[in-house]
């Protein structure tokens, strides 16, 4: 056992985060929390991580046990190099081993300074340094943010390999189906733990809410009857029972259990003509960089349309030019006069943080429409998980997944026909996102949407616009899994992966030994080479003969690289697959 956490209290102010919660953490847990944005998946994190106190409990800790933790907003040295800041946590950390994995989730440029990076950027980065240094336990607070599809698929790999305990925050749905194998949910300051991955945790937690209620139920009947005997009538109150009188405080004392209700956001649009949005040969660079070109589409009415791409490719500028927010550089964007865009951005808009929830919205509407009738504000906010309680806080109040679904929902309440959708899945709670989707699934309007969450483009559309290296946009008609099947080879890399992995009792062999031995010489020689080009390349930027040969051989040798600490992570892995048994067994 790593961790024991024994009658934990924690409080935010005077909201009970955790009350009399009590769960471990074994060796090779792999633990997703998951809960409504808000209830303190991220304090709880943060206590695991020794980061935040509490008040009452105990947290019993394996000796010398080295955690890693990805929080949300990293903290770095703003004056250090990227690579500086990771070779730094660990001496045992190795350059070459630090660039590949930087360069797996799109950081090239290693030397750069950590204050010049974006947020996404930053996050990347301290995601690499979480997965690099030497732990027992991983901690990762939403890791897929800010990951293009192809970084989520290898993290998903490498986390699948992962040989230490994982507890992870996360709304990623296919993450939680096929890593985790336990789930915590965090509910009304309880936690309650499903041995399960994500589909048969939904089944176990139906299972637990129906009995649940059905307890609540036999508790009422009894309760009405104890009322009633204990209202018999002040002149025999010296007779009644003392035990019995006591039994019925204690009973009234239970609280209810949260019931889950089935929150329907009904669709919100305004009229729609037959004339849309149609674009017309569009192209858009900056300076020299191409993002795209000739790029034509006439949108439908009901049209359910997903952006993929890799990060910087010009998906949001796509979005922004569709929505006349930025002029193309060459074609045209002509919108019907019908049209009324809701843009759900990436970082949402800026909010006055003393501005009250109920307010904010108001701003937008103070009452709307629905196919079931007219709804204040009020009642909408209650719909999208905000009591009335909640709405009558300060939005700096609010956590930042809470600020999400409040923009979201304000968004929505502008009855818009045509919605451009950012990143939504960001930082938005499960139970948030199903509410988004059935509202899009009647929504009376056309849909395009930028999004990385695999679960949620299969869920929603049935159309793909696809960035190419060649600077086109391909039109692909299906979803992701669709387009996954269609042109992936992870498929046949998946079944390799599978014959090849150790199972009941792993060997390495001597040639193995002696491979795995040289491996680390091997790619520190291939990346003094690439160094070597790189000087070289700076030194002969005029002579483009010689630039193109030198970078042709960089790429070889990148590729080689890539091939070999594929190789090394293997390796590594079924020698501790190794060390793992001869551990198991001497227990």
């Amino acid at each position: 056992m790593l961790l024991s956490v024994e009658h934990l209290t924690k409080h935010q102010n005077i909201k009970p985060i955790v009350k009399d919660v009590s769960f471990a953490i074994e060796d090779h847990d792999k633990i997703a929390l998951i809960g409504v944005n808000g209830t303190g998946k991220t304090t709880l994190l943060r206590i695991i991580a020794g980061l935040e106190t509490y008040e009452e409990g105990n947290m019993i800790r394996k000796n010398n046990l080295r955690i890693s933790y990805l929080p949300q907003d990293p903290v770095f040295d703003e004056e250090d190099t990227i690579l500086h800041q990771i070779l730094c946590m660990d001496k045992d950390i190795k350059e070459f081993e630090a660039k590949a994995i930087l360069g797996k989730l799109g950081i090239y440029d290693t030397a750069r300074i950590v204050k010049h990076l974006s947020g996404g950027q930053r996050k990347r980065v301290a995601l690499a340094r979480a997965l690099l240094q030497p732990c027992d336990l991983l901690l990762l607070d939403e890791p897929t943010n800010h990951l293009d599809n192809d970084m989520i698929e290898w993290l998903e790999k490498y986390l699948l390999r992962y040989s230490h305990a994982i507890f992870m925050v996360t709304h990623d749905r296919y993450f939680l189906e096929r890593i985790c194998d336990k789930m915590m949910e965090i509910n009304q300051a309880n936690i309650y733990t499903y041995e399960a991955n994500y589909s048969q945790y939904l089944e176990l937690k139906a299972q637990r809410e129906e009995i649940a209620q059905a307890n609540e139920r036999k508790r009422q009947n009894i309760l009405r009857t104890e009322l009633a005997w204990m209202r018999a009538g002040v002149q025999a109150r010296g007779t009644k029972s003392k035990e019995r009188i006591e039994r019925f405080h204690k009973l009234n004392a239970i609280e209810k259990p949260n019931e889950q209700e089935n929150i329907k956001l009904d669709a919100i649009s305004s009229r729609l003509g037959k004339k849309i949005i149609e674009c017309e040969n569009l192209s858009k660079a900056y300076g020299e960089h191409l993002l795209f070109h000739d790029f034509s589409y006439h949108l439908q009415r009901n049209d359910r349309i997903g952006i993929l791409g890799a990060n910087g490719c010009g998906k949001t500028t796509l979005l922004k030019i569709l929505a006349k927010v930025l002029a193309p550089d060459s074609g045209e964007v002509v919108h019907g006069d019908t049209v009324r865009i809701g843009f759900f951005k990436q970082g949402h808009e800026e909010m006055d943080m003393s501005m009250r929830v109920l307010d904010y919205i108001q701003e937008s509407s103070n009452a709307i429409t629905t196919m079931e009738g007219t709804y204040t504000a009020s009642q909408m906010l209650e719909r999208f998980l905000f009591d009335a309680k909640a709405q009558y806080m300060p939005i700096g109040r609010l956590s930042g997944g809470e600020r999400r679904r409040l923009y979201l929902l304000k968004v929505l309440m502008q009855a818009p026909n045509i919605l451009f959708l950012d990143e939504p899945t960001n930082d938005l709670d499960i139970q948030t996102l199903q509410i988004l989707e059935d509202y899009l699934d009647t929504f009376n309007g056309a849909l395009i949407t930028v999004s990385h969450d695999r679960y949620f483009l299969d869920r929603i559309c049935d159309k793909l616009f696809v960035f190419n290296s060649d600077k086109t946009i391909q039109q692909f008609l299906g979803g992701y899994s669709a387009l996954m099947e269609l042109g992936e080879k992870n498929t046949a890399v998946d079944k390799n992966e599978k014959a090849v992995k150790p199972k009941v009792s792993p060997r390495l062999s001597s040639k193995e030994k002696q491979e795995l031995e040289m491996m680390d010489e091997h790619m520190e020689k291939l990346q003094k080479q690439i160094e070597a080009i790189d000087e070289q390349m700076e030194m002969d930027t005029q002579d483009f003969v010689k630039l193109q040969s030198l970078s042709e051989q960089r790429e070889a040798l990148e590729t080689k690289m890539e091939e070999l600490m594929e190789r090394w992570e293997y390796l590594s892995e079924k020698q501790q697959a190794i060390e793992d048994l001869k551990k198991g067994k001497s227990r």
